[in-house]
């Protein structure tokens, strides 16, 4: 047998071992799990920014798990079974790759999503935008929203004008900064962010990646000043903002 049959096949016993056996296991309900699964996909998220290929197996394990309690779960309500999972997902990637196991023509990943949204669209989905959770986070579902908008052709020819989208929205949160309305200040603020997201699109950047890094890069910047200021026996809340800007400036040459 396949050792990847063996390894899967290994965890379902297990799977069927805790839930009979353990005390904790036999609890659990697809309700208490849902947040343990958040949480471990947001773990799986750190490792992969940091780049930790051990971590990301230890987490993609974690998450396997997760996987296969929810449909050891759902058998046992008579609902689904693992079989029934996974043929679903594979019955799904046959029917939605035409270019693979058809005769459809796609030579661009740009013209697969395209056809992956029409597919979409037959199988009775109202809109292109079905599928994008409500509880994502923000800038996460902007950007899926970004994608499948621009999946049917609505879209931007090119990066400038994105740009230009930008700097505009940028002129109208100033004007309604200076104007002194705070809900017109959020609602521009708010389209300035989504014109960001949209240009980080064309330029090839995740915009969650690149906040996410940026947010890694001043916790650790701040911690080793912090650091440094202690260790010579000074206390931050007394310094000036120009002897902070010096501590700040040494830790940035630590931490690009």
């Amino acid at each position: 047998m396949d050792n990847r049959l063996q390894a899967f096949e290994r965890l379902l016993k297990i799977m069927d071992d805790l839930r009979e056996k353990c005390p904790w296991d036999r609890e659990q309900t697809m309700e208490t799990l849902r947040q343990l699964t958040i949480e471990e996909t947001y773990e799986l998220a750190d490792a992969i920014l940091a780049e930790d290929m051990q971590e990301i197996k230890k987490e993609l394990g974690d998450l396997f798990l997760h996987l296969v309690f929810y449909a050891k779960i759902g058998s046992e309500k008579g609902a689904f079974d693992v079989a029934d999972v996974l043929n679903g997902i594979c019955d799904k990637l046959i029917h939605r790759h035409p270019h693979i196991y058809g005769d459809v023509q796609a030579d661009s990943a740009e013209k697969v999503k395209q056809n992956w949204e029409a597919i979409k669209l037959k199988e009775g989905k109202r809109s292109v935008l079905e599928g994008v959770p409500n509880s994502l986070p923000a800038m996460v579902k902007a950007s899926r929203i970004q994608e499948k908008a621009a999946g049917i052709g609505f879209d931007w020819d090119n990066p400038e004008q994105v740009w230009d989208k930008v700097q505009e929205e940028l002129g109208e949160l100033r004007a309604e900064v200076k104007a002194g309305d705070a809900s017109r200040t959020e609602s521009e603020f708010g389209d300035v962010l989504f014109a960001l997201v949209n240009y980080a699109r064309f330029i090839g950047v995740s915009p969650e990646n690149a906040l996410a890094r940026t947010n890694t890069k001043f916790m650790n910047r701040f911690r080793m000043m912090e650091e440094q200021i202690a260790a010579e026996g000074r206390n931050m809340q007394s310094m000036s903002l120009e002897e902070l800007d010096r501590y700040w400036n040494a830790a940035k040459k630590t931490y690009i």
